[in-house]
C-alpha cells in the first residue's frame, strides 16, 4: 500500500500474522483474500455463497453473546483512542490518522468476533487517494469500512453524531467531517469546506451515496453529494461493493447470521473531466456500476 506509518502496519500482512496468533485471520495485500470465520450450527458452501439458516435458540444465544462482546470490545478500544485523541488535540492530521488506526484495529476485531467468512477482491485499489463509496444495508458495513479504508481517510456524517455516546465524541475528536442536513444551504457550504479540507490535507473520503441504510439489501437511489465532492476535489471515485451483509445482520434484528460476505473494490472512476452540468448523468453512471456488480437479490427494483 502507498500509505506508510502505523495505520498501514495495522492493515498489513505483518499485522495479519500477529492477529493470526489468536484469531485465525490472514489479510494480505492481494486482490483476493478469504477470511474464514467460525460457524456454529450451520452448513455452509462458501464457494457458492449459499448457507443454510438456523434460527434455533442455541444459534440465537451465540449471536447475542457475539454482539455483547463486540459492544464491550468497541467501548474499550474507543476509550483507549479517546485518550490518545485528547493528547493529540493540537495536531488535527495526527488525529485523523489515529482515527483510521482505531478503525483498522476495531473493525477487524469486530469482524473476527462476528465470525463471518469474508472474501475481499480488488484490494489493489484500496490505497488510492480517492472518494470511496459503498452500498449500505447493515451495521456490518460500518465495521468493514473502519477496517479496510486506508490511513488518511475521513468520513462525512450528520452533525448529530456528536450525541452518540462515546463513539460520536471520538468521531469529532478524530477530526472527521460533519454536515447539517436539516439546512440545505448550510449542507452545501459544509460540503465545499469538506472538499477543500480533503484537497489541502491530501485526504481520502468515505461516503454512503444512498444516504441511508437499505431495509432489504436492495440498492437505493444515490444522492448527489459524492458527485459534488468529486467535482470540487477532483478525486477519483472508488466503488466498494458489499454483498451478503444484509443477510448477515438484517435491519431491526439482533441476530447476526454467519452468511458469507464479499467486499469488492472496483477500479477508480476518474473525474478529472467531469462538469457540473452533467451531475445527474454521473449519478446514474455510478449507480449503474453498482447495479451491474450486485447479485440479483441486491439489485434495485425496476420502476
Amino acid at each position: 500500500m502507498k500509505n506508510c506509518g502505523m495505520g498501514t502496519f495495522m492493515r498489513s500482512r505483518r499485522f495479519g500474522s500477529y492477529f493470526d496468533a489468536w484469531s485465525g485471520l490472514d489479510l494480505g495485500a492481494q486482490s483476493q483474500v478469504v477470511v474464514k470465520g467460525e460457524l456454529e450450527g450451520k452448513k455452509q458452501k462458501t464457494r457458492d455463497n449459499v448457507y443454510v439458516e438456523d434460527d434455533g435458540w442455541l444459534c440465537v444465544l451465540i449471536s447475542w453473546i457475539r454482539i455483547v462482546v463486540c459492544f464491550v470490545s468497541m467501548m474499550v478500544t474507543t476509550l483507549v483512542w479517546a485518550v490518545i485523541m485528547l493528547v493529540l488535540l493540537p495536531w488535527p492530521y495526527q488525529r485523523i490518522r489515529q482515527g483510521n488506526i482505531y478503525g483498522h484495529v476495531t473493525g477487524r476485531m469486530l469482524m473476527w468476533i462476528l465470525g463471518n467468512p469474508i472474501k475481499i477482491e480488488g484490494a489493489e485499489y484500496s490505497s488510492e487517494k480517492a472518494i470511496y463509496i459503498c452500498n449500505h444495508a447493515s451495521p456490518i458495513d460500518i465495521f468493514l469500512i473502519m477496517w479496510l479504508t486506508p490511513t488518511g481517510t475521513v468520513g462525512i456524517a450528520k452533525k448529530e453524531i456528536i450525541f452518540y455516546p462515546l463513539f460520536g465524541q471520538l468521531y469529532v475528536l478524530a477530526n472527521h467531517l460533519r454536515i447539517d442536513r436539516s439546512n440545505p444551504a448550510a449542507a452545501i457550504e459544509s460540503m465545499k469546506e469538506a472538499a477543500q479540507a480533503i484537497v489541502e490535507n491530501n485526504l481520502s473520503l468515505i461516503i454512503f451515496p444512498e444516504g441511508t441504510r437499505s431495509k432489504d439489501g436492495r440498492l437505493l437511489p444515490f444522492k448527489k453529494g459524492f458527485v459534488h465532492m468529486a467535482l470540487q476535489s477532483r478525486r477519483p471515485i472508488v466503488p466498494i461493493i458489499f454483498t451478503g451483509t444484509h443477510m448477515a445482520w438484517r435491519k431491526g434484528s439482533m441476530h447476526v447470521r454467519p452468511a458469507p460476505l464479499t467486499v469488492k473494490f472496483l477500479p477508480p472512476i476518474r473525474t478529472d473531466d467531469w462538469t457540473a452540468d452533467k451531475t445527474e448523468e454521473y449519478v446514474r453512471l455510478v449507480h449503474d456500476v453498482y447495479a451491474k456488480n450486485l447479485p440479483d437479490c441486491q439489485k434495485p427494483l425496476q420502476r
